[in-house]
Formats: structure tokens, C-alpha cells, sequence
């Protein structure tokens, strides 16, 4: 009997290998093309891109692993099936109540590490991820290039004229009116630098006028020596919060429930799956070919969809929805295949 369980577990494992490292790269594309924003306001080298991306791969694994293990799981049985070794496995004293035991315990244990990548390791590598592109931006070389117009300081348009030992010379800056604050300023300065500190980056200008222009035609200007615009920069401070506050919020904070419910089902999803997996693969292949693709699909739609659009309450969306397709996994699994073998 081990030595059937070891062979069924070998052609499983070959199977989800494949499928989980095609998943893998399609996913990892996607983040990647989402970080590649990152590079538009910080510089960042290459190793600090692998960095970011490394802070992504928990939520990678959560989004391929548990659906390569359905979708595998249902194919290696099905090849079973097609190729009758299914018939000799069950000769064997191999039945599918405990090829059902068998499975379900491998998928309590992925369900179970996923969880704790869902809960734990997911909002750790979320703060993690701002607290970094928070630190490169207090590092970043602003790309402010000279004779170029359009380009941006905070809320600031600035044209450079020159530029030399990193000292910037003829500064022309222009802040247009916006919800917070309705005027229309311009700053002309001879020169300026930018200077960092640990948590904050300033621009200093010497030499200037400010023009301050108000909703009725009427502008102000002012003379200065020394001017400083600053910018405090956030995620330094050691109130970073732990995993339990992160999802505290999903009470009030409608994106983190969303959140919650759509990790943690995804994290259940190996084993409210298992039973239908073994449905669409353990078949009679000479007399039935089985519906396994239009299951598989099924299944997806059918969960992912529920877990997309049901969140509100989180804890009793989760239990509603996970309750809902185990029974009828086990209600399927005992009319299609318990029935018959």
C-alpha cells in the first residue's frame, strides 16, 4: 500500500511542480510590471529591485500554490484514470476514501502554511516594502535634469537652468492652485541645492522672489535670502504595525477586509477543493471521459468569484463560504465517485 501512495504521490508532485512554476512566472510578471512603477520617482539598482520584488513573493505563492495544487491533483488522478492505472491502484486496496484521507491531509498542511503566510508573513513583507522605498527615497537622485520642462518637486513644477557640482543655478518653480490650497505660487531663485537628512529631503534656495497669486486678480511678492521646502518622509518611526493591528482594521477599513477574506479563502482553498478534485480525476475512462476542464474552470469562477464579491462581515463570509463548498465537495465527491468504486 506505501509503495501505491508513494507511486500516486510521485505523479502528483511531477504535476504540481510544473503547474505551480508556470503559475509562479505568470504571477510574478504581473508584480513585476506593478513594481516597475516604483522606478518612476526613486532610482533604484537593480539588487534593490530583486529586493522589492522579494517582498512580494509571499502574496505570489498565496495567489498559485494552492490553485496548482487543485488543478494538479485533479490531472495526475485523471491521468490515472485515462491510462487505467486508477483500476490497479483500487485492485491494490488503494480505494477513494483513502486516497480522499491521503489527500486531505496534504492539503490541511498547505492550507495550514498558507495561513500563516496569509495572517503573518504577508503584512510583515507589506511594511517591510514601504519602510524600503521609503529609506530610497530619502537616498534617490531626484533626475532633476537641466533646460527640461514638466518636471516635478512634491506639488512643484521646476525648469533648471544649469547645473554644477551639484549646485542648480537660474530655478524657476511654479505650485498650481489645488483642493488644499486655491492660489498660484512662483518661485524664481539664482541658485539651490538638495540636501537629505535621515527621514527628510529639502530643497534650499538663495537668492529669490516668491509671487503669490490670489483668486481675484490680485498677487503678492516677497524677497528672500534662504528659502527651504521640505519633505518629511514616512515608515522610519518604530510604530510600524504588527500583523494583529494590520488586520484590526478590517472592522472599519473595508479594503482590509477585503483583504482578509480574499487571503484567507485563498489559503483554505487546497482543502475545500480536494474533494472535487477528486471527483473530475477518478473516473472510468473507456466509459467516461469525464468533465474535469469544465469542472476545474467551474470551481475556480464559482469560488474565487464568491470570495470577490462577499466580505462584509470578514470572519462570517469566510466560515459561510469555505463551509459552503467543502459539503458540497463531500456531497459530489459521494455521488460521482463513492458511488461507483
Amino acid at each position: 500500500m506505501k509503495l501505491v501512495y508513494k507511486y500516486i504521490l510521485n505523479q502528483f508532485l511531477s504535476t504540481n511542480l510544473s503547474l505551480f512554476l508556470v503559475l509562479f512566472l505568470i504571477v510574478s510578471m504581473v508584480f513585476f510590471i506593478q513594481l516597475a512603477r516604483v522606478t518612476s520617482s526613486i532610482e533604484i539598482s537593480f539588487l534593490d529591485f530583486l529586493k522589492l520584488y522579494s517582498f512580494t513573493i509571499p502574496r505570489i505563492v498565496l495567489f498559485t500554490l494552492p490553485i496548482s495544487f487543485f488543478i494538479s491533483l485533479a490531472l495526475s488522478l485523471y491521468r490515472l484514470s485515462r491510462e487505467n492505472e486508477s483500476i490497479v491502484c483500487f485492485a491494490l486496496g488503494c480505494s477513494p476514501k483513502l486516497l480522499a484521507r491521503f489527500f486531505l491531509r496534504i492539503a490541511f498542511f498547505i492550507s495550514f502554511i498558507m495561513l500563516l503566510v496569509a495572517l503573518f508573513f504577508i503584512p510583515l513583507a507589506y511594511s517591510l516594502q514601504n519602510n524600503f522605498i521609503d529609506y530610497k527615497k530619502t537616498q534617490v537622485s531626484l533626475h532633476l535634469k537641466t533646460g527640461e520642462f514638466g518636471q516635478n518637486f512634491l506639488n512643484w513644477l521646476i525648469f533648471i537652468e544649469k547645473e554644477e557640482n551639484s549646485i542648480y543655478d537660474n530655478i524657476i518653480m511654479y505650485h498650481p492652485p489645488s483642493k488644499d490650497y486655491n492660489k498660484e505660487q512662483m518661485i524664481i531663485a539664482k541658485k539651490g541645492e538638495i540636501l537629505r537628512a535621515e527621514q527628510s529631503m529639502s530643497l534650499n534656495l538663495y537668492d529669490g522672489m516668491v509671487y503669490d497669486f490670489d483668486e481675484n486678480n490680485t498677487w503678492r511678492v516677497g524677497h528672500f535670502d534662504n528659502m527651504s521646502i521640505n519633505t518629511l518622509l514616512q515608515g522610519f518611526s518604530s510604530q510600524d504595525k504588527n500583523f494583529y493591528e494590520y488586520w484590526k482594521e478590517m472592522n472599519e477599513n473595508d479594503k482590509r477586509a477585503k483583504e482578509f477574506v480574499i487571503y484567507v479563502l485563498i489559503s483554505l482553498f487546497p482543502l475545500a477543493s480536494t474533494y472535487f478534485a477528486l471527483s473530475f480525476g477518478l473516473v472510468t475512462y473507456r466509459y467516461e471521459k469525464g468533465i474535469i476542464y469544465f469542472g476545474i474552470f467551474l470551481v475556480i469562477s464559482l469560488y474565487f468569484g464568491l470570495l470577490s464579491a462577499f466580505y462584509k462581515p470578514p470572519l462570517l463570509s469566510v466560515f459561510l463560504i469555505f463551509f459552503l463548498f467543502f459539503i458540497a465537495g463531500i456531497f459530489y465527491f459521494k455521488k460521482n465517485t463513492l458511488s461507483r468504486y
